[in-house]
């Protein structure tokens, strides 16, 4: 839906600022109400207003700009301490197939302060073209000054798709920015396509990930979604390729910055990173209880390997959520996955079947695990895992 002033008929009352419940969404300017990007389009001051200067329709937007005015493929570059994150050149790589698809380019965007050295990364991992807004504001990243500069960004240059990571930054903002420019937004996607009719076939798992769905977004631009970290391929990067890069001038100011960083604190409490693990060891309700995940941790110690466990374990309150692999988890994708005494949910299989190399052990022949397993072995895993660490120990250690 679009919201719209008619200024003409605007009689200054301020009935609409008091009924918005948006903070700033609304402001007057020369006694007349004005819309700010701060206006999610949801409705609420269209009745409050006296003189009907207010309009809600949600053709205007459609009418304003044709979708065949959208171009190119846009990824956003999440980056932390000038390094960015692995789920941007993932995206890369796939948005460079999409582009390629749609004969058109793809860009990267990249916010941060003194990040501009990230724009041969990004034109090594595929990009055509790199938006760059570099400034000490966005330094550190803050929901609001991110969201109003790549809002800015969309409505000047107006992408045709729009990637994000599905990390905790990723997942905080692209929501916001569907909301403001209008459009659609899948989230969590684990394949993305582009149908004869040049529309982006979004799919991600739906239903508990009972069923898996493809949604598309056949009447607005740009169509947006976010994928998680590992579920697509990282390519190899040419650092012969070149590209444009585009310095873009953001209105955010101080005022927008809403909350002062004093520190970032990167670990709290001793985690693993899944995500970024070349070895995943993983524990299911096969292991019978929380006093035999040392078996799981003591095989993943020799494998130089983070240790994971299945959503069942979690919720028994077995092990830390953190390290949960599956769909409502992490999604890993490493060279070698061992997963022990986990039956093979579909949930599971969602966050972990890209990986290079499976290897199940199961004491139930007929567990789903083994259907994507690479190597399987049939057995107790109070059995199996204990003589395979102690086996491991000594060949590593000739």
């Amino acid at each position: 839906m679009s919201v719209w002033i008619i200024k003409d008929e605007c009689i200054g009352c301020e009935a609409c600022l008091d009924s918005c419940p948006y903070p700033e969404a609304i402001k007057m300017e020369d006694g007349i109400a004005v819309l700010t990007d701060k206006c999610v389009h949801c409705g609420a001051c269209v009745d409050s207003c006296p003189s009907d200067a207010i309009k809600m329709d949600d053709k205007k937007a459609a009418e304003e700009v044709g979708l065949e005015d959208y171009a190119g493929v846009w990824v956003f570059i999440e980056q932390r301490d000038g390094k960015a994150a692995g789920v941007a050149y993932e995206l890369l790589c796939e948005g460079r197939k999409l582009a390629d698809k749609l004969g058109t380019h793809v860009a990267g965007v990249l916010l941060g302060d003194n990040v501009e050295h990230l724009a041969k990364e990004v034109f090594a991992y595929g990009a055509d073209k790199c938006y760059l807004a570099d400034h000490p504001l966005f330094k550190n990243y803050q929901t609001d000054a991110y969201t109003k500069a790549i809002v800015e960004m969309i409505q000047e240059y107006k992408p045709e798709i729009v990637l994000f990571g599905a990390t905790n930054n990723g997942r905080d903002f692209a929501a916001r920015i569907a909301v403001r420019i209008r459009t659609g937004l899948t989230a969590d996607c684990t394949e993305l396509t582009i149908d004869d009719d040049r529309m982006l076939n979004q799919t991600r798992p739906a239903f508990g990930g009972n069923v898996m769905a493809t949604i598309i977004t056949d009447k607005h631009r740009p169509q947006m979604a976010t994928v998680r970290p590992k579920v697509m391929k990282k390519g190899e990067p040419d650092y012969s390729r070149q590209g444009e890069l585009i310095r873009f001038e953001s209105s955010v100011v101080e005022e927008d910055l809403h909350y002062q960083i004093l520190d970032i604190v990167e670990h709290a409490i001793k985690t693993v990173n899944l995500a970024e693990a070349d070895i995943v060891v993983s524990g299911g309700r096969g292991i019978g209880g929380p006093e035999n995940y040392c078996i799981i941790e003591e095989l993943a110690e020799t494998l130089k390997a983070a240790a994971g466990a299945s959503r069942a374990v979690v919720d028994a309150g077995w092990v830390p959520h953190y390290r949960q692999v599956g769909q409502t988890g992490k999604t890993v994708a490493p060279k070698l996955y061992v997963a022990c005494g986990i039956s093979g949910a579909i949930q599971h299989l969602a966050g972990m079947q890209t990986s290079d190399k499976i290897v199940a052990i199961n004491k139930d022949p007929d567990a789903p695990i083994f259907n994507v397993a690479t190597y399987g072995i049939v057995g107790d895993l109070h059995k199996v895992v204990p003589l395979l660490t102690k086996k491991l120990k000594e060949e590593l250690n000739k």
